[in-house]
């Protein structure tokens, strides 16, 4: 039985007339679990990136598998460098300093925005964390409590402190 793990990922992605949905019951994927397992217990380096990518899904990934993520129509990840700065401690949402809190809970700290659609995205159902710009490995992902088509000139971003989880607390 796989340890129970709390990841909750609450996310505002903000479409076009201010629309607003929380994302939730997030997971680690198998390939995030077993980095960390290697890391902690095992000495191996966890081959975290210097930068994460921010990416939109019309089919949830789930532990094992790649979901299916948005493609055309201007549709590209979002970069998020690896930091102190980008990423609340656990202390507090917009924390700056090394984690210290007891909750487990981080949040991004600046806005992810994603290039304006010049073609529709489809339904947007889930959200995601990528080590690399294209290809890559998924390591956390979770569905928005609101699904959401995106349509040409759509804004669609998480605004600063929406994306927020929280691990095995």
């Amino acid at each position: 039985m796989k340890p129970t793990r709390h990841i909750i990922l609450a996310g505002l992605l903000v479409v076009s007339s201010l629309f607003a949905g929380f994302a939730h019951a997030g997971a680690l994927t198998d390939f995030a679990e077993n980095k960390i397992v290697d890391a902690t217990l095992r000495g191996q380096a966890i081959g975290a990136p210097a930068t994460w990518y921010v990416a939109l899904y019309t089919i949830c990934p789930t532990d094992s598998t790649a979901g299916t993520e948005v493609t055309g129509g201007s549709y590209a990840r979002v970069a998020v460098t690896a930091g102190l700065t980008q990423w609340a401690g656990t202390q507090s949402a917009g924390s700056t300093i090394a984690s210290s809190g007891t909750g487990g809970t981080t949040s991004n700290n600046a806005a992810f925005t994603f290039p304006t659609p010049t073609a529709t995205w489809n339904t947007v159902v889930c959200w995601g964390v990528i080590d690399a710009a294209t290809a890559g490995n998924l390591w956390i992902y979770s569905a928005l409590t609101v699904s959401k088509t995106i349509n040409i000139g759509d804004a669609v971003s998480f605004a600063a402190g929406s994306a927020t989880f929280q691990i095995d607390n």
